[in-house]
């Protein structure tokens, strides 16, 4: 009889130690790193937006009412950011790549803006795109800053040219910076310059983020 008790009484702990192996022991949740998704080209809403601004107050103060230059620094620097613009047709008639400026470091994507001489950075705002010179970069446009948020272009040496290390197509990276100029790839530029050449009144660059 003790014997019949003692068999039972282990049948019934081998079977209870089963079941603690047949248990699934949760395992910890697992962290999600999201990561904010880069904008790879201009918002058409307010692209449009912007050129209809733009093309009242060319209309206002007697600058060019058919072309137009924008870039749109919100988007990631390795895409087609910068916008050759018919503000009569209201189409884009191009796009391209566009530098920023470097700010405190050189090595860093994020963009810092300022209007200070000797910051290195870019400066938002519409510009009056002036005389054509020949300077260390080779062909270059001179820039005037409109706005109290770039009113010290002109002084910073801040001037629309190209630059052989910016890419001509889109890239997975950041591109190379500037010292607070917006550089082209140089066959890009290229195609610009016929129309700033042309141009009877002068053509504005907006720079916005």
């Amino acid at each position: 009889m003790a014997l019949k008790k003692a068999l039972s009484i282990g049948l019934l702990a081998a079977c209870m130690l089963a079941c603690n192996d047949n248990k699934k022991v949760p395992k910890p949740p697992v962290a999600v790193v999201s990561t904010p998704s880069l904008v790879m080209a201009p918002d058409p809403v307010i692209l449009r937006r912007k050129a209809d601004q733009l093309q009242q107050y060319a209309t206002a103060h007697g600058y060019n009412t058919r072309y137009a230059f924008l870039a749109d620094f919100n988007v990631f620097s390795g895409a087609r950011r910068f916008v050759c613009y018919d503000l009569q047709q209201h189409k884009i008639i191009s796009t391209g790549l566009v530098s920023h400026g470097q700010g405190p470091d050189v090595r860093a994507e994020r963009m810092v803006f300022s209007n200070v001489c000797g910051s290195r950075c870019s400066s938002p705002g519409k510009y009056r795109i002036g005389g054509k010179y020949s300077g260390r970069f080779g062909t270059a446009y001179k820039l005037y800053g409109l706005d109290s948020t770039n009113s010290n272009a002109f002084n910073r040496f801040v001037v629309l040219h190209s630059y052989p290390s910016v890419p001509l197509k889109p890239q997975l990276e950041g591109i190379v910076r500037s010292d607070g100029c917006p550089m082209l790839n140089p066959d890009y530029f290229a195609t610009l310059e016929p129309y700033l050449d042309k141009a009877s009144r002068p053509i504005l660059l907006w720079i916005y983020r």
